[in-house]
This record gives structure tokens, C-alpha cells and sequence, in this order.
């Protein structure tokens, strides 16, 4: 008599609740992804490319080694490394013992501050995102050395302190993890005990695996609005398990998404300039067409709770705001540069709006709709730099930008 099929929904619940019992995640969302990510370890050759799941910390004593160690109860063919060199991954994983996956504790190891250059093993993690992806090496000796591709593909969970390099970040889904508050409860994990429960929940994953793997080979689930690009291809294959376990679970994933992906955009390191391009929009022009230097370098380093004010221990330069900017192009395909401005007190330099607008369209949050209303009705232009502590004067009669007509400064 053939196995009574297992209910995707129902299984994935009982995942969930194995995690709830040991681990102490930071939202609803990050207990659906997990939950999600164990299922889809089970269904790599069904999907293009295999999101790395990344629980990060900024202090020990988080729960982030308990989170992998519940993981490895539940994914196939677990292989635990800590300081394993990128040679003896690439060769597990090309091995025929069964594609491992590997769960990376204190990643922070070998991609700390202190831990110096890990080229070799960043790169097989990046290669192995996709399930095209191969490592090359040179097999053999002397004269007779030929290079060989070894497959790198395979799933990876990580654990570590601080942050990861961004080529890894950007394809991770991230559990920001956090000290156990008083009121926080999660039972005591006995190997001896739990592992068999875990394991239990593992097999029924894989013959679940098996009775879908054909509904989700090859599909293109719809992603929630704004969930593009590099995101999307993280949550492609989690949002595909979802959809193939049913129930609530196409709607729980998508929830997650957006409040993952969100947080990944706000905590995200390589953002610092869509940070300053948002503040220079909101904060300091405020529908200004052109603003010196100095006024912007005054209002950005004044702000609360943003990071001008100690950019590697000191305010933000000019020299600096330019190199950051420099980075960005206008709407004619040339770097973002500061210009004389002409005023009735001189040409100080600095930035005029139109030279941002191509920036900020393709960099920025959306402005709240009333914002958008607030700066259309009433356009600002700055005044002078030696009027630093001087708000902005309205002025919507001045909209030229050639520098032609000299600027009042404000009494």
C-alpha cells in the first residue's frame, strides 16, 4: 500500500513549531523563512539558484549557533564548518557521498575585521548561489596539472557576529538576531532527545520534497509588489516551496518577504549613499534647485540619529560628500560633481537638484504622497555659504540653474 501524501501546510506548521520550541527569532517572518528554507533545502535541483540563510548578531549569547544547530536537524546531508577552507568545501560538495549543506558557524571567523582576506572561500560561497556555478582549480601535478570545474552549488546557513560581505549579504536572507528578553521562553535543547524529532521532520520533508518536486521545478512565483532583482531571486525558490505546501503558507511568505527584504534594505551597509542621496532630497534641498556646499555639510552633519556627524571618527568633508557622490550619475550618464553657484556674495561651490533628480528617481524611497505635495507648492532655493545656520528662503521665482542670475542672500 503506497504512503498516505503528506499535507505540505500542515508539515511546514510542524516545522515552525520545532523551531518556536528552541529558537527565539526576532519576528513572525523570520520563523517563516526559516521554517521555508529547510523545505527548500530539500528541492535545490528544482530551482535555479539557492538563497544562503545568514543569522547575524552584533553580540554573543543570541541564539545564533542554537539556530543552525535546529537547522541541521531538519536540511539533508548536514555538513557543520567552522574555519573550513574553501578546498574542502568545494570537494564535499563535488563529492558523491550526497550534496552536503553547509551550515557556517561563527562565520564572522573568516570574514571578520580581524580575520584578513578569505578571496578563495568568498568566492565559492558566491558561485554557489547558482545551481550553474563552479569553482575552478588546477588537478594534477607539475607539467601534467589540468584545471577542473567542481560543482559549488549547494545551500548554506551561517551564524556570526557583526556583518558579512556584501556580495553574500545581498544573496541572503538575513535573521537579525538578539539577546533573549526576561519574558522570552524557549525550551532547553538535549541532542539526545530533540535530534530525533528534528530528524523525523527531516525524512517527512524529503518524501514531501519528492511529491512536489515536479509542481515547482521550473515555476516563477508572483513576488510582492516592489520585490525585484537580486531580492527576488533570494525569495524566488522559498516563495515557490510556499505555494506548493498551500494553506496559509503563499500568503505567510509573502508577508515575510517584504518585512525581510525591508529590513535587509534598511540595515544594509552598501546603502550609505542611497542614505545620503534620501537625506540631501528630504532633508537638506526640500525642493531647493541648488544648495552650497557648506549649507549642506552644516544641515547633514546637524542631524540626529544619521551618521554624518562621525564618518570614521569625523564630520562629513566635502571632499568626502564628493567622493560619495561621484558615484552617481546625472540624467546625461556623468558623475555627480559640485558647480559654481553663483550668489550675491560670490560663487561658492555645490549641487543643484537637477544634477541629483536622475539619482534620486532610480535610488530613493517613493516621498510621501503630502511631501511630494508640500515641495511641488513650494520650491526652496538656498542661500549663501557663509549662511550656514540660515534655513532655505522660498523663493519659486528663481528656478534658473545656469549660474547666470545671482542669488539674494537672506538678511
Amino acid at each position: 500500500m503506497s504512503p498516505q501524501p503528506i499535507d505540505g501546510a500542515q508539515l511546514l506548521n510542524e516545522v515552525e513549531s520545532f523551531h518556536r520550541r528552541f529558537n527565539a527569532f526576532p519576528s513572525e517572518g523570520a520563523y517563516v523563512a526559516v521554517a521555508l528554507w529547510d523545505a527548500h533545502a530539500h528541492l535545490l535541483d528544482a530551482f535555479d539558484s539557492t538563497p544562503r540563510l545568514a543569522f547575524l548578531s552584533p553580540e554573543p549569547g543570541s541564539g545564533k549557533s542554537r539556530a543552525l544547530e535546529i537547522v541541521e536537524t531538519l536540511v539533508p546531508h548536514p555538513m557543520v564548518a567552522v574555519n573550513a577552507s574553501a578546498a574542502a568545501l568545494f570537494r564535499a560538495v563535488s563529492g558523491t557521498d550526497g550534496r552536503p549543506t553547509i551550515l557556517f558557524d561563527e562565520i564572522d571567523t573568516v570574514f571578520g575585521p580581524k580575520a584578513g582576506e578569505n578571496e578563495e572561500l568568498r568566492g565559492f560561497l558566491n558561485a554557489g548561489h547558482r545551481r550553474s556555478g563552479v569553482t575552478y582549480r588546477c588537478v594534477g601535478d607539475g607539467s601534467a596539472q589540468s584545471v577542473v570545474a567542481f560543482p559549488s552549488y549547494c545551500a548554506v546557513a551561517m551564524a556570526g557576529l557583526g556583518s558579512l560581505p556584501d556580495t553574500i549579504l545581498t544573496r541572503s536572507v538575513i535573521i537579525r538576531m538578539r539577546r533573549r528578553a526576561p519574558n522570552e521562553r524557549v525550551e532547553p535543547y538535549r541532542q539526545r532527545i530533540h535530534e530525533k524529532q528534528g530528524h523525523a521532520l527531516r525524512d517527512q520533508l524529503a518524501r514531501w520534497a519528492e511529491s512536489v518536486r515536479k509542481q515547482v521545478e521550473g515555476v516563477w512565483p508572483d513576488m510582492p509588489d516592489g520585490v525585484t532583482d537580486r531580492p527576488a531571486d533570494v525569495w524566488e525558490p522559498l516563495l515557490a516551496v510556499a505555494d506548493a505546501a498551500g494553506g496559509d503558507w503563499p500568503k505567510r511568505a509573502r508577508t515575510a518577504c517584504l518585512e525581510l527584504v525591508a529590513a535587509a534594505k534598511e540595515d544594509d551597509k552598501a546603502s550609505l549613499g542611497i542614505r545620503l542621496l534620501t537625506d540631501l532630497r528630504d532633508q537638506v534641498f526640500q525642493g531647493a534647485d541648488r544648495m552650497p556646499t557648506a549649507v549642506i555639510l552644516d544641515i547633514l552633519n546637524k542631524m540626529e540619529d544619521a551618521p554624518w556627524g562621525d564618518i570614521g571618527g569625523k564630520p562629513l568633508t566635502s571632499r568626502a560628500l564628493s567622493r560619495m557622490l561621484g558615484e552617481y550619475v546625472t540624467a546625461a550618464n556623468r558623475p555627480i560633481k559640485p558647480r559654481g553657484i553663483r550668489t550675491a556674495s560670490g560663487t561658492p561651490r555645490g549641487y543643484y537638484a537637477d544634477d541629483l533628480a536622475d539619482a534620486w528617481t532610480r535610488y530613493c524611497p517613493p516621498l510621501p504622497e503630502a511631501a511630494t505635495s508640500a515641495t511641488s507648492a513650494t520650491p526652496q532655493v538656498s542661500g549663501g555659504a557663509d549662511v550656514a545656520d540660515t534655513p532655505p528662503v522660498a523663493d519659486a521665482s528663481r528656478n534658473d540653474t545656469s549660474g547666470s542670475t545671482p542669488l539674494p542672500l537672506p538678511a
